[in-house]
This record gives structure tokens, sequence and C-alpha cells, in this order.
């Protein structure tokens, strides 16, 4: 009787056996992978299957149970998420069992599986997924179970979270490398005879014994010390994928085998000294890379200098400004509309509307009363507030707030999205060139084969690839940052090499915050209403209102009853029965006269009563005049203002084109015009200030802010430029050119390793230990290259190494 073929579960590729579950006329293992299947299918999101055959995971779902039911409990919950407030939640969770690109792409569309869920992305590297959802929609049990029924359990230790724990990853790759190394050691004093070739002035009962204990020792080694690879390409496999990992346990496997055969039949020694030796200098060289990459890690480093700074009060009410760094729990701090909160802090003066969206995604502002606790990543919206810091900041939460993309999924780097396939092919190829070597050996020299084929497949590696792009926009990144200009990740820095069209903002961007002159012209205003307008523009963020507050020698402690800043025109105020506007003669008039001046004009009135207006004359950042020469044979350049064209003689000379300047340009304005320059096939760098071109900056490829003594940090931008450093700003441009050569170099220097490594092993030149050895010596060699070299030639460039 002929057995029937197996039939394969349509989710995770397991035999259904003879009574498969059919639903939808697919076949399935048993009723938890069904279920999935019904949750994808339900959702629309059934692509999960077109990535790879097979991509699930079977699971069972008998035993979720109750096992999360200690996540109802509201203490553990607090202790657990990152962030809770107006029913939007965010949490963290290490999932050890992501292992592929199909686990990537289920994680970051929970949303379409869950509406609770708003956001999800996965660290890959760390085996991390961040969760943004809606507690009203979905618990924080629920999401668990969510992800239990899919089997991605997330690993729960509140010890973890408090850094109490040591990772337990470092702690098995050295038992394995002790292990690895201990059956090494001993598998070559034994096969010492051998080496000699004085095995003949031995018995042969003493070699055979010899021989069956290296057998035994290289067990623990095969199935402990390598496991790693051994799973790693099983896993793979069943997913149709052939990872890196697959050579190397195919060659583990084949060397394993032919000694146990030669060992049991008695034909030989085998080559477990090879084996053991293989996996011992590649779990050295996965310990080195390790070590190699932790040093030059640029993320800890880069964050140092992350230029945020905040509003401290004195006890006497005098403001300071202080870095970030230097703020401590304690402090008063004093936060202005659309700034930033740095740290959690409680609420103790002023009408708090707190807009999250940096943080969840949700743009709906939360009330707050005061002794409410505020949440470190919300933007205050409306007067200024005051608060008490609870616990010093974070500033790694915070960067990792501004990689976020909340409404952007699965986009990155073209580059690296071509490696990763460059890569799988690359394994594919290398496996296929082994077995064809193997057998062109088979009728030259037999005795070659194992050594020709084992060294190939550990000699060949497509890492230097996969670690070129973070490393090199990595290290460039560091210096930057070291140098005055932030960029938010790695992707940036491949966007501003592409750019062609650079787009300036006017007030702030291209004019000093700090060096307005500011004239008072028929200003008819008593004391008491100077002390109105001090207070109104206090809360503002905006350069002119920054200009404004300095020039009035009145005191601006007034508290507002209410404050509106409507970006482009002006802030409204009111104190009891009075009405104030501090703004653009539109906003204040409702009609805008041209006035033929170089001044910008900031009007003020009281209850519709023109009271007169500031005269504001800009003075342009110092180096801008270079600048501009320096860009303009590169770049197309444009100028986007929101005041009126007073200022287009001056620019003329700077621009030379008028009509690449626009003036009286709303921020709706703006962003449309970046539209339309990208719709033309432009790739545009937008530099603004943040405030009034927020839009215009994420629809931009890369968004640039100038950042002045107060540090105001945007979240829609991809990088921040201290102002101090705008002279150097095409010398940046110009590195990330430089950087992109680097990397092109580097893959250079890798094929070059690799034709010229696997030439040699499937010449027969190399063992499988040389093989194992220079595997990661190849990576870690790429990784200091691309690290040396554009530090040098950031050197070069004229860059500080160390920071400024």
């Amino acid at each position: 009787m002929t057995k029937s073929p197996p039939i394969p579960c349509f989710h995770c590729g397991e035999d259904c056996g003879s009574n498969p579950v059919v639903f939808n006329d697919k076949n399935f293992c048993c009723y938890g992978c069904k279920m999935v299947y019904e949750i994808l299918s339900e959702s629309d999101a059934c692509e999960y299957y077109s990535i790879e055959n097979h991509p699930g995971i079977k699971i069972n779902v008998n035993e979720i149970g109750n096992k999360f039911a200690y996540l109802d409990n509201e203490e553990i919950k607090s202790e657990l998420l990152d962030f809770s407030d107006g029913g939007i939640s965010k949490i963290k969770f290490f999932v050890p069992a992501i292992h592929c690109s199909s686990c990537i792409w289920l994680l970051e569309n929970l949303h379409r599986l869950e509406k609770g869920v708003k956001y999800s992305s996965v660290n890959f590297i760390k085996k991390e997924v961040s969760i943004t959802f809606k507690e009203e929609e979905i618990s924080l049990r629920k999401l668990v179970e969510l992800l239990a029924s899919i089997n991605y359990v997330p690993q729960i230790t509140l010890d973890d979270l408090k850094n109490k724990s040591e990772k337990k990853l470092n702690r098995v790759l050295y038992y394995k490398l002790g292990i690895a190394g201990f059956c090494f050691g001993n598998i070559m004093l034994f096969s010492f005879p051998e080496y000699l070739a004085v095995d003949h002035f031995m018995e042969e009962t003493i070699r055979i014994q010899l021989s069956w204990l290296n057998l035994f020792l290289a067990i623990p080694v095969l199935f402990y010390a390598a496991s790693d690879y051994l799973v790693s390409a099983v896993k793979g496999l069943r997913k149709k994928i052939v990872n890196i990992d697959v050579p190397i346990a195919l060659g583990i496997i084949v060397l394993f085998i032919r000694s146990a055969y030669e060992i049991i039949s008695g034909t030989g020694a085998g080559y477990m000294d090879s084996l053991s030796g293989l996996v011992f200098f590649l779990l050295i060289g996965k310990w080195y890379q390790g070590k190699t990459y932790q040093a030059l890690s640029f993320e800890r480093d880069y964050k140092s200098y992350f230029p945020v700074a905040i509003t401290v009060l004195a006890e006497n009410d005098e403001e300071e400004i202080i870095p970030l760094k230097k703020l401590k729990a304690g402090h008063r701090i004093l936060v202005r509309n659309q700034e930033l909160i740095p740290a959690d802090a409680i609420l103790i003066k002023g009408d708090a509307n707190i807009d999250y969206s940096f943080v969840s995604g949700e743009s709906t502002p939360v009330p707050k009363m005061r002794k409410d606790l505020v949440f470190a990543g919300g933007r205050q919206l409306g007067s200024s507030i005051e608060l008490i810091v609870e616990k010093e900041v974070s500033q790694s939460y915070l960067t990792e707030l501004w990689n976020q993309d909340l409404h952007s999924y699965g986009e990155g780097s073209r580059t690296s999205s071509v490696i990763n396939v460059v890569s799988q092919y690359f394994t594919i190829s290398i496996v296929s060139l082994a077995i064809l070597t193997a057998i062109v050996w088979a009728f030259v020299d037999p005795s070659v084969v194992l050594n020709a084929f084992s060294s190939i497949l550990s000699v060949a590696c497509p890492c230097a690839l996969a670690l070129t792009i973070p490393f090199t926009f990595g290290n460039t990144m560091r210096i930057f940052g070291r140098n005055g200009f932030y960029v938010k990740k790695t992707d940036v820095i491949e966007e501003l090499s592409k750019t062609d069209t650079i787009v300036f903002d006017k007030t702030g961007t291209i004019t000093q915050n700090n060096a307005f002159s500011v004239e008072s012209k028929n200003i008819q205003l008593d004391q008491d209403e100077l002390h109105l307008v001090k207070a109104v523009v206090r809360h503002s963020t905006h350069p002119m209102s920054t200009a404004i507050y300095r020039s009035i020698e009145a005191s601006g402690g007034i508290e507002l009853d209410s404050f509106v800043e409507i970006p482009g025109l002006g802030i409204e105020a009111r104190k009891d029965d009075t009405l104030i506007k501090v703004g653009s003669e539109k906003f204040i008039t409702g009609s805008s006269i041209p006035t033929g001046s170089y001044a910008t004009r900031v009007y003020v009135s009281f209850n519709d009563d023109k009271k007169g207006y500031f005269l504001i004359n800009n003075k342009y950042r110092p180096g801008l005049k270079a600048v501009i020469n320096d860009l303009e044979d590169h770049f197309e350049l444009f100028v986007l203002s929101g005041d009126n064209d007073s200022e287009l003689n001056n620019l003329l000379p700077l621009f030379k084109n008028a009509d690449h300047m626009r003036f009286r340009q709303s921020p709706g304005d703006k962003l449309e015009y970046i539209r339309k320059l990208r719709e033309e096939g432009k790739k545009v760098i937008m530099i603004g200030d943040g405030l009034n071109d927020a839009g215009a900056l994420q629809e931009s490829e890369v968004g640039i802010t100038i950042a002045d003594d107060i540090y105001h940090f945007s979240p829609a931008c991809d990088g921040i430029l201290e102002s101090k450093q705008f002279s150097s700003l095409s010398r940046f441009i110009r590195f990330t050119k430089i950087s992109m050569k680097v990397v092109y170099v580097s893959f250079i220097i890798s094929f070059i390793y690799n034709v010229l490594g696997i030439s040699f092993a499937a010449m027969g030149y190399l063992t499988p230990i040389v093989s194992a050895i220079l595997m990661p010596l190849s990576s870690v060699s790429v990784v200091v290259f691309v690290t040396i070299t554009t530090t040098l030639l950031a050197k070069r460039a004229g860059f500080k190494l160390t920071s400024i």
C-alpha cells in the first residue's frame, strides 16, 4: 500500500497528519494555526504569507489560559508601562521568538490584527517590540495574550525593567565558549599521535580509545556549543530562507558525520579537532565581534550630545537655561507653548493641555489639573506652565521617541534593502559552490573533498555587507553630533547624500534669533499694558516673541486667563476683560499694506484697538553668504517666509533669483510648496525653525531645524543643527556623500575578500580552522575600516573628533 504524501500546514508548514483542520480550502495542523490565519485574513493582512512559504509558528491556544491574569493588577501595570495617559499606553517587550523577516512584518502590523494597537516597531537585534495601544479597546493583558496567541510570548520580568538582572545571553556564550575550548584542547591532546605520525608505535586499542574519546568530546561541541548555528539554520530552512548560518551548520554537520563514520568504522581518526576548532574559533569570533561593536558603538556617545535644554526657575523666579543632562528631580521648570516636557513632572501652575502625539501618535490634547503627573515627551499647547521634575530625564527615551515614526510602517534605507537581498542570494550561491567544488575534488583527489567543502562554507561571509551601513553612517552620526549637527537615524545620512534642492525658512533660520534690533513705533501703551504685552510674548517660543520679550523692561509675570498662538499669524490672549493680540498686521486689522521697509513689523492691539507696532530689524547669520555661495553650485536654493517681502532687496544679492523666494507663506503654503518641488522630482532639504514649518519639514526628504541658545526641539525634523555651526552646513552635506563612497569601497573590499577566500578554499589551501578564524576577522576588519576611514576623512574635512 502506497503511503500518502504529507499535507503541510498552510500556516506553519508542519505535517497536518491524517485529519487536517480545513478552513477556506486550506489545511492546518491545529486550531491554533487556523486561528492565526483567521485573524490575519479578517484583518486583510495575508501578505504575511507572501513573504515566505508557511512563515508561521505552531501554537497551542490552551496553554495561554489565565497565565497573564496578573497583568490586570494596576500596580504591576504601572511598573511595566513606559507611558499611560489619555487612554493611550506605551510598552516595550523582549520577545525571544523574533527570528526572521516574517516576525518583523507580523509584529509591525499588529494594528491590522487589533484596532486597539496604534503603532508597533521591532528592534530585531535586541528582539524587542515597542507597542502603543488604546487601553479602552485592548487591555495590557489582552495585548500580551494576542502576542502569545501568535507565539510571540513576551518575556516579562520586573527585575529586568529595573536593571537588576544580568543579561543571560552573554553568560550562555561564555559557557559555550568554555566547553568548546575545553573539548578542542583535549581533542588536540588526544590527537598528538596523529600529528606526530607516531601512531604505529602505539597499541591499536589505545589509538581506538583515543579516537572514541574524541568522538564523545565532540558531541557536546556539536549539540551545545554549535547549537546557535544549527538552530538558526534549521529555523531558516523551515521558513524557506537560506541564512548565513546554513553553510556554517552544513560544514559542521558534514565534518561530524564524516569523522564519526571513520571512528566507528575504524577506517580513520576523523576530523574532530577541525570540528571543535571550527566551533571554538567561530564562538571567539562572535565574542570578539560583540566586543568590537560595543567599543565602536556610536549610540550612547551620540545621545550624550543631544541638544535639548530647558528653562529652570530659581526661588526668586529668575529664569535660567540649562542643558537637559543637568536637569534633576526637584527642579522647577517653565514650559512654554509648543515646548516639549523633557521628564516626568508634577504640574504646579498654569493650564496644561498636553499633546502626546510625539509619544503615542494621538494628537487630541489631554487637559491636566494641578498636582497631576505629566509624562516626558508631551508638548504643552497654550500658555506657559510650571512643573516640578519627578525623576531625572532619560535622553535615550527622548531620542527613541524622536526615532519612532508613528505614521510610517516598513520604510527604511534603500541600500540596506538591497544588501539584505544580496546577502540571502550570496548564501545560496556559497552552498551551491561548495557542493560543486566537492564534486570536482571527488574526481580529482577525494582526500581534499571534505577540507575544501568545509573551508568554503566557513570562510565565505556576507556579514560585512550588512555591517557596512550601520557602522559607516553610525560613525558619521557620532562625528556630526560632536560638531553640533544631530541626525535622527542612519537613514537620514543616506537621504542627505542624494538631495539636490534646499529650501530655507527665513525667520530664525537664516536670521539670528538673538540679534534682532527691536524698536517701538507709535506704541501707545502705559506701563500696565506693557506688562501685559510682555506676559503674552513670554508664553511663545517664536523668535520675534522672544526678541520683544527681551526688549521690554517691565515685569512679565502676570498670569493670563487664556492664550492661543496661531502659527504664521500671531498670539491672542485674554486677561480679565482685556483681549490682547500680538502679530502681523493682517492678524490685527484683517488687511496688510506693503510698507517698503526692510524691517519686520509686529503689531499690538488691545480689545481690537491697534496700539502701534514693534519694528524688528533682521540680522543674518554669520557666514550666510559663504554658505550660499558654497551650496549654489550643487543645489537649487529657495527661500520661504511668513513675513512680508520687506527683505527681498536684502536677499536678492544672496539668492539671486526672485522667483525662488516666496513671502507671506502660511504653514500650509510652505507644505504645499515642498510637495510641489517633490512632485517635480526634486530631492528636498527643508531648513526651518520647527514651529511654523513642521508640516514642511515632514514633507521634505530631510527636515533640519536650527537650534539657538534656547534649544527648541521639533519632533518633525530629521536633524538639528546648532546655530553656531550654521556656517558648516555645506560641509556636513558634502560629508554625507563622502560617507556613501566609503560604503561603496567597503563593499568592494568585502567582495575581494570573499573572492580570494573562496578561491583559496576551493583549491584546498585552507583548513576549516583557518577559515573559521578568517570569517569573523573579515567582518571586524570591515567595521574597523569604515570606522577609521570615516574618522580620518572627517578630520581631513575639518571636523572636531572630540566634543564641542
